[in-house]
């Protein structure tokens, strides 16, 4: 079956891409669903798992945001007493997506899915992104509330992101050696972002046969 990572800046439409692309695809799409599992293993409530999404400011990942406000979020530090904790949370979310790798297969939003899964010939990865002022004009957009709003969060968003991955896997996100496709969808119709990833991943062989 395969498996598509896909790693979205704030406002790229990531979500709503994502979905598209495995509902075509005929494969599960994993979001929430990875967090349940993170928590049952970890013996903890979902809400609390779902903070691991490196897409989300509450909780324990407050203390991984927090390296963002540093110049380089790689030499930043957590208290050693949050470690293990993180740590823990990381460590299940990687068991889950090999699983994911491994089992059925699927569209992974976020979690690092790219770096996690690396080079598996089976997998494909996907960066979503865009001019920041664009991407801020579209996340206004749909959602409808104040440019202010959507700015804070999504400033808020990316440097979590960012902190996330430079913390656990000392790279950047963002950088295109990361990924098989590359795509700037604030310039693109999202139909025809959902095509482009499509035409990729059955050109990797992902999708039932």
């Amino acid at each position: 079956m395969g498996v598509v990572t896909v790693s979205a800046a704030y406002g790229a439409a990531g979500a709503e891409i994502s979905r598209a692309v495995a509902r075509r695809l005929g494969l599960p799409f994993h979001d929430r669903a990875i967090a349940a599992q993170v928590a049952g293993r970890l013996g903890v409530s979902v809400s609390e798992a779902e903070a691991n999404d490196e897409t989300v400011l509450r909780g324990l990942w407050r203390l991984v945001a927090s390296l963002g406000t540093m110049p380089d979020p790689v030499g930043g530090v957590l208290p050693a007493t949050a470690l293990p904790d993180a740590r823990a949370y990381r460590q299940q979310t990687e068991r889950v997506l090999t699983e994911i790798a491994e089992g059925a297969g699927g569209v992974v939003l976020g979690r690092a899915g790219a770096l996690v899964l690396g080079n598996r010939p089976d997998a494909l990865h996907v960066r979503l992104d865009g001019p920041r002022e664009r991407r801020l004009e579209a996340a206004v957009a749909r959602s409808g509330r104040s440019r202010g709003e959507v700015l804070r969060e999504m400033e808020a968003n990316d440097r979590t992101r960012e902190a996330y991955v430079r913390h656990f896997y000392r790279c950047d996100p963002a950088a295109a050696q990361h990924y098989h496709l590359v795509v700037d969808t604030t310039a693109l119709p999202v139909e025809t972002v959902v095509e482009l990833v499509l035409t990729a991943a059955r050109g990797r062989g992902i999708g039932p046969a």
